[in-house]
């Protein structure tokens, strides 16, 4: 790589000589000018990586150079100096996409700065954080193996999240494939946590006891009712707490974040039962006795989740809640839109829920899509669709209405789902369901140290669908494919996202409360 080439445009570029003459000991090649109309002509003649440009020059002033810099080099750093401390031409600079913006006089090392800073930055950064990471590495490690309760398992997942998003930026692949070998370690731990404590979460034997899907709105929501404002619960189907994180910078630029916290999904990590249980406010199996006209079993035909509205106002009139609410399913674009419009009038309610399914259906195309599995193709694609979904989805107008309103906002989701990528063989016979991360029925043939087998499903509160039926549930990375058409198979789910089995990703997810700001 060669030197880095400056081009300095003042109109009092003489006076500047000590600084060139610095910055050429520091092995930068500087070229100089004194007005803007050279300054342009020497930029189509050379590349040069950055340049310094006064604001005050006879002829074209710097702002006018800056503006003929921007219509052609969109992507060229330029450094605005400058003797004028005006907000107003501060604010025209910034306004011109300037890299920087130094007041005169300048001393060498602001200079030296300014370029590591516009320069260097992406390198620096990804060493500083290349470090840092290995550093909470060995801490990340010593934690996996002592024995953790819920809210250090909370900690550890977050600060998995934290780093795969740091190292993302950094982009250096080494590391990310540390991180990926620690992720994958962790996982392996988590099973065992959650398999060793998930019956006596559920029946309430654990003295350390996780929010969980059951619990969620008891432990949440209703404290917060009891504030003047309406309520807007929003639940993205199948939302990651990667991807709450992701897109977390666009909406703080109109919510503050009051709580950002995971809580734990019951099994199956699967909209059917997860969901339903979290507005119900019950286990699953207590939702079909206490409930058996809102239940619909999985071997049944129509929609698992129609009954969510009813399930919802079941819960509200036993904690004695009487208060107005709505229920909104979006399930497309036109719903969205629709949506949005419809908002004012929900404004007198004290509890809106709006159910909006875009992720999951993404995590779905991308299984069934060739094109959206090359848009997806790792994870770091699979956030940035997320994102760029979001920015420009009905969800975000729904938010910024909701801001101008000063609503109250709470982001939560069913579960999440995990990227597999081990195929684990499972025989069944013809009335067992389809799901990759679990599977029921009256005669599954597995092997027993692959998977989480409940043979009593009243032992987890599922529902009996016959006296024979059993449970088994996928950990970490697997997958449950069947003997029959085996490559295939495989070929075809290996490094898609599934749910409905026991791992971080599945399993701990966001719940956020928002205040406008």
């Amino acid at each position: 790589m060669g030197k880095i080439k400056i081009l300095w445009a003042d109109d009092e570029i003489d006076l500047l000589k000590p600084h060139v003459l610095f910055l050429k000991e520091k092995d930068y090649e500087v070229t100089t000018t004194n007005n803007g109309g050279d300054a342009l002509e020497l930029i189509e003649e050379i590349d040069f990586d950055i340049i310094f440009l006064d604001e005050n020059m006879p002829g074209l002033s710097g702002l006018e150079t800056l503006s003929k810099i921007r219509a052609n080099y969109p992507n060229l750093p330029v450094v605005m100096i400058t003797k004028n401390e005006q907000e107003q031409a501060m604010e025209q600079a910034i306004g011109n996409s300037i890299s920087d913006y130094l007041i005169k006089p300048v001393n060498p090392n602001q200079i030296l700065l300014c370029l590591k800073k516009n320069l260097d930055n992406k390198r620096l950064v990804s060493e500083t954080t290349a470090h840092a990471y290995q550093q909470e590495f060995r801490t990340i490690g010593m934690n996996l193996s002592a024995r953790m309760k819920t809210e250090e398992w909370k900690d550890v997942y977050k600060k998995l999240v934290y780093w795969e998003l740091e190292l993302d930026k950094s982009q250096r692949q080494s590391m990310n494939e540390v991180l990926t070998m620690q992720k994958r370690e962790a996982n392996v731990a988590f099973y065992k946590f959650y398999e060793a404590n998930y019956i006596d979460w559920l029946v309430g034997k654990s003295d350390d006891l996780p929010t969980m899907s059951h619990t969620l709105l008891k432990e949440k929501m209703l404290p917060r009712l009891a504030e003047d404002r309406p309520l807007f619960l929003i639940v993205i189907d199948n939302l990651r707490y990667d991807q709450w994180k992701t897109i977390q910078p666009v909406i703080e630029e109109l919510y503050r974040v009051v709580e950002d916290d995971v809580y734990f999904s019951i099994l199956p990590t699967a909209t059917q039962y997860s969901r339903n249980a979290m507005f119900a406010g019950l286990v699953p199996s207590e939702i079909e006795k206490k409930y058996p006209k809102y239940w619909v079993q999985e071997s049944e035909e129509g929609t698992k989740n129609q009954f969510e509205s009813e399930l919802f106002g079941e819960f509200l009139k036993r904690f004695g809640k009487d208060v107005k609410y709505s229920y909104s399913k979006i399930l497309n674009l036109n719903a969205g839109r629709k949506f949005v419009e419809g908002l004012p009038n929900l404004m007198n309610n004290k509890i809106n829920i709006l159910v909006y399914n875009f992720v999951d259906m993404l995590s779905h195309a991308r299984t069934e899509m060739e094109v959206i599995r090359e848009l997806a193709d790792d994870e770091p694609a699979y956030r940035s669709l997320t994102l760029s979904w979001f920015k420009h989805s009905p969800l975000m107008d729904v938010i910024q209405f909701l801001a101008r309103q000063r609503a109250n906002i709470m982001i939560t989701t069913d579960h999440g789902s995990v990227k597999v990528d081990n195929p684990v063989k499972v025989v069944g016979d013809r009335n067992t369901n389809t799901n990759l991360r679990y599977k029921f029925g009256k005669a599954l043939d597995y092997n027993k140290k692959e998977v989480f087998e409940v043979k009593n499903p009243q032992d987890i509160f599922l529902p009996r669908v016959n006296v024979s039926t059993s449970y088994v549930f996928c950990r970490e990375n697997d997958f449950f494919a069947y003997p029959n058409n085996y490559n295939y198979f495989v070929n075809y789910y290996r490094n898609t996202f599934q749910h409905g089995g026991i791992s971080l990703e599945e399993v701990m997810i966001p719940f956020i409360f928002l205040k406008p700001k």
